[in-house]
């Protein structure tokens, strides 16, 4: 990857705008998120909010040749799941999904993991320690400390509750373009990797996995499955390193981290 880029105060505000229109995406699709609807039908909700109701563009429709909107990662897919007319949302399933927005030449990413009413208990457990597995790494973000402080706090929480982190996966620098330096690792060793600065932009989004970390693509070249079929599940954030600690750039209505 390139050097790192260091964002200025107006970049800054792009990126903060572009996230808070990625935040109003999942708030408003939220209601259609439930049991009998197809992954399809969510991402074409999802390209006609940002195209029509934010005059913004799906930043993931054409990256790398991909399609669509969003990725719809369900139960035991890892990442990268395609959305389809066929596959269609079950009363006890989870689902991530992932979604980048640009806006003003600058792009946000994030995502996040339903849960269905019937999802069994375990199902639950594993989501919630993803999400707090993500904020235990949010929440080390200040000038200062290193990548490899946001890595171990993650891989600590998750292991602790006993999970697994996908290491074949990471964050990364997010601007202009998606995928800029650094490469945001999801476990690591305390006072190592590269050093945080302020105007730095970049996303945390572990994977974690209830049986083994290992990953395996499928034959589509896209949709990331775990090995043993154990559940997955991921939280995404864009993240600003600020002059005393972190912004959330795409923080939700009602979430503190």
């Amino acid at each position: 990857m390139n050097k790192v880029k260091i964002k200025s105060a107006s970049q800054i505000d792009a990126m903060r705008r572009s996230g808070q229109m990625l935040a109003d995406v999942f708030k408003a699709m939220e209601p259609i998120v439930k049991p009998g609807v197809s992954t399809m039908e969510v991402n074409d909700f999802v390209t006609g909010y940002i195209c029509s109701e934010l005059n913004a563009r799906p930043a993931s429709i054409g990256q790398y040749g991909y399609r669509y909107a969003l990725n719809a990662s369900i139960n035991d897919v890892i990442c990268h799941g395609i959305p389809s007319q066929n596959e269609v949302l079950g009363q006890a399933d989870i689902v991530n999904f992932d979604i980048t927005l640009e806006y003003g030449g600058y792009i946000a990413d994030s995502s996040q993991t339903y849960i269905m009413p019937e999802a069994s208990n375990a199902a639950r457990s594993l989501v919630q320690n993803a999400y707090q597995a993500m904020v235990c790494g949010i929440r080390t973000v200040r000038p200062g400390s290193c990548l490899g402080d946001v890595g171990f706090a993650i891989q600590k929480h998750a292991e602790q509750a006993g999970y697994s982190v996908v290491r074949e996966y990471c964050g990364h620098g997010i601007g202009r373009d998606m995928h800029e330096a650094p490469e945001v690792l999801h476990y690591g060793r305390p006072g190592t990797g590269l050093a945080l600065k302020p105007g730095m932009t970049f996303t945390i989004e572990p994977m974690v996995n209830q049986g083994s970390a290992r990953a395996r693509t499928m034959s589509d070249g896209w949709t990331v499955r775990t090995v043993d079929g154990g559940l997955s599940a991921q939280w995404e954030h864009t993240i600003l390193v600020t002059q005393s600690g972190f912004e959330v750039l795409t923080l939700r209505e009602g979430e503190v981290i």
